[in-house]
């Protein structure tokens, strides 16, 4: 299998998007400038796992489209320790969550949001979390 390994969002404001992603999630934003292109690097997780550390994987998957969701568009699954404290923490940051969360069975509960750059992302809060 040919495995997820990077991802990308398209941004407006660097200094905002990243501002958003340091504070909702934690991420490193490590932003290279104009010799690289403005481009903005995202750190999620420890890349060698550490005891009490997750390994670094993305997995994926598709889901039906639905004449009455809001913005349907290619996206990437966060996962999240309080689906409650993130939306809360989403909306603080200038993001706008996309309804209520619901539940996955078997999986755990998920809502969708857009960022401050409009982009659509969604959290998962897992069962095993």
């Amino acid at each position: 299998m040919n495995p997820v390994v990077h991802f990308e969002l398209p941004y407006h404001n660097a200094d905002r998007a990243s501002k958003f992603y340091r504070a909702v999630f934690g991420w490193k934003c490590t932003i290279l400038g104009p010799q690289k292109g403005d481009y903005i690097l995202l750190t999620t997780c420890e890349k060698d796992a550490k005891p009490g550390k997750p390994a670094g994987a993305i997995d994926g998957g598709m889901f039906p489209f639905k004449e009455d969701w809001p913005a349907q568009y290619p996206s990437i699954v966060i996962g999240v320790g309080d689906i409650e404290e993130s939306m809360q923490a989403i909306s603080r940051h200038g993001g706008e969550v996309l309804g209520p969360p619901h539940s996955i069975p078997g999986t755990g509960k998920y809502v969708a949001f857009m960022d401050t750059e409009g982009s659509r992302l969604s959290i998962l809060e897992p069962i095993s979390m």
